[in-house]
């Protein structure tokens, strides 16, 4: 058997489920031989869109993600959504062609290790054919345990040698990493101090909840997450939704009031503290998380979430903490608002209110970049942690599409909804072919502006000209690529969703929404003090 076989099958033992990517020569006989393991291959159109596809799909599912690409064009194709995943600590691996010892002339010759540095991803190689599956194998080890993309360079001349190795596929359980004492102790002698505690968890707190829930409930902790942990204590009535540019005032206001801080496998970075504003100025912070470039505001624990959390429960005596009254309600669609639907054009928070009310609850929000964003990412309820996938750490624009794919292919149980900017949309649009192939009954809502929104706002009174575009229906593209299509202006409009929601739901639905853009969202300008 070939080397290229072998990587194939032994990625389909270690678990491999499912990947993504574009075949070319370079990657045409390993993607073969990982289907013919068993793992389901997902062809995107553009390499950019599989490997946030490949993103997504790991977010959602808690699963490895696995990305096959070609060598040279096929690699830099990719390289936003690769930069996006390891800024994300995406548990992925990249695989990789590349030119081998006699293709030091050859037209597809990179650097790749210097590529894979430059975005924040490792680098491995396969670097003889004895080894090739030991090396992959090990960048396998280091994705799951690590929490890293690691773009793996597979040679031409290696892929095709035969092999001769050992295929076994050692086990390799993930070693829970312990706080020492002197950190717990730190930890439960700050919340014996609170009086009003909060905690915010981020991505890496999921598979925590319920021993930073019941530490929250020992000390009277209110709760909250960054956006990427969008969902994380759904049920329970101390929960204050996302923290950072996206609270809604009563959830601000409670956590500004906090008089500890504490983050849970979250960063506490300038979104989720709105740069510092949201945390007052004499609370103390400390931040749990595995990752020791994270810690760098207050007290930092280095150590797995709810091992830290279950040991520390312990060390608390029980308080009423800032659980003195009932919360307020803190969702945004509870908060007044002038209605400036009119003139052909329909305000996003009555669209996102009205989607709200129509989707079913079993749903996974996907949710683009853009000046729309903060709408379908706020007012649009989600079930769980995993219903909500937000492909924000590299801010941009055109990943939206791609997101809700490879959150459908994870989670095909529950309606995969996406939420894209026209701008975004149009960007990444090439996926739309792949949503119809793929036979996903996918809701995609297009905030249409006819502009890249948070430019104009931003900008405002100066020429616009470079940023506003013709209107397009975009609901009559979607059609010809094989999708129901239906432009809103009007809460009226949306009976064609309810139609479509009602019956066989056989093929996807593009909602071309006519928003208005007579205001920029209430997060923009906050966004633009960091760039």
């Amino acid at each position: 058997m070939l080397v290229a076989e072998a990587v194939g099958r032994a990625l389909a033992a270690t678990g491999v489920e499912h990947f993504f990517g574009v075949v070319g020569s370079g990657n045409f006989h390993l993607t073969n031989a990982l289907v013919a393991a068993g793992a389901r291959f997902v062809a995107a159109r553009h390499e950019g869109g599989a490997a946030v596809m490949a993103d997504a799909y790991a977010r959602t599912s808690g699963k490895l993600g696995v990305l096959t690409l070609h060598q040279g064009p096929g690699v830099t194709n990719a390289l936003t959504g690769i930069a996006e995943a390891a800024k994300s600590r995406t548990p992925m691996v990249v695989l990789a062609a590349d030119t081998g010892a006699a293709g030091a002339r050859s037209n597809f010759r990179l650097d790749q290790a210097a590529l894979a540095a430059g975005i924040g991803a490792v680098h491995e190689r396969a670097a003889t054919p004895a080894s090739a599956v030991s090396d992959v194998l090990r960048a396998v080890r280091r994705a799951r345990t690590s929490r890293r993309t690691v773009l793996v360079s597979l040679p031409l001349d290696v892929q095709a040698a035969v092999f001769s190795g050992d295929l076994a596929v050692p086990s390799s359980p993930a070693a829970v990493q312990m706080p020492d004492l002197a950190a717990l102790a730190a930890l439960a002698s700050l919340l014996a101090s609170a009086r009003r505690p909060v905690f915010i968890a981020g991505r890496g707190a999921r598979g925590a909840a319920a021993a930073i829930s019941a530490l929250a409930d020992r000390c009277g902790a209110l709760l909250a997450t960054s956006a990427v942990a969008r969902g994380l204590f759904n049920g329970s009535p101390w929960y204050l939704d996302v923290a950072g540019g996206f609270a809604s005032p009563a959830a601000a206001a409670r956590i500004a009031e906090a008089d500890a801080v504490v983050a849970w496998g979250c960063s506490l970075n300038m979104w989720t503290t709105r740069h510092g504003a949201l945390l007052g100025p004499d609370a103390a912070v400390a931040q749990v998380d595995v990752d020791p470039d994270a810690l760098h505001t207050g007290l930092g624990v280095l150590g797995d979430a709810a091992a830290t959390a279950t040991a520390v429960l312990d060390l608390v005596a029980p308080s009423q903490g800032y659980r003195t009254a009932p919360l307020p309600s803190v969702r945004w669609r509870d908060v007044p608002f002038d209605d400036l639907s009119g003139d052909g054009r329909i305000d996003p928070r009555a669209l996102s209110i009205a989607l709200d009310d129509l989707l079913p609850a079993e749903r996974t929000v996907s949710v683009d970049s853009g000046n729309f964003m903060g709408y379908p990412s706020m007012y649009l309820a989600v079930p769980d942690e995993a219903g909500f996938c937000f492909t924000q750490a590299f801010q941009s624009i055109g990943l939206g599409l791609a997101t809700a794919i490879g959150a459908a292919v994870a989670r095909p149980d529950r309606l995969p909804v996406a939420a894209l900017g026209d701008g975004g949309f149009l960007m990444g649009i090439a996926e739309l072919e792949t949503v119809v192939r793929l036979g996903l009954p996918m809701v995609i809502v297009v905030y249409d502006d006819a502009a890249y929104g948070a430019e104009v706002h931003h900008f405002a009174g100066q020429d616009l000209s470079t940023v506003t575009f013709p209107d397009t229906d975009l609901a009559a593209i979607a059609r010809g690529y094989g999708c129901a299509g239906v432009v809103v202006r009007t809460p009226a409009d949306l009976g064609a969703v309810r139609d479509w929601l009602g019956g066989p739901r056989d093929r996807p639905l593009l909602i071309d929404a006519k928003v208005s853009a007579a205001r920029g969202s209430w997060w923009l300008e906050e966004a633009f003090r960091g760039h």
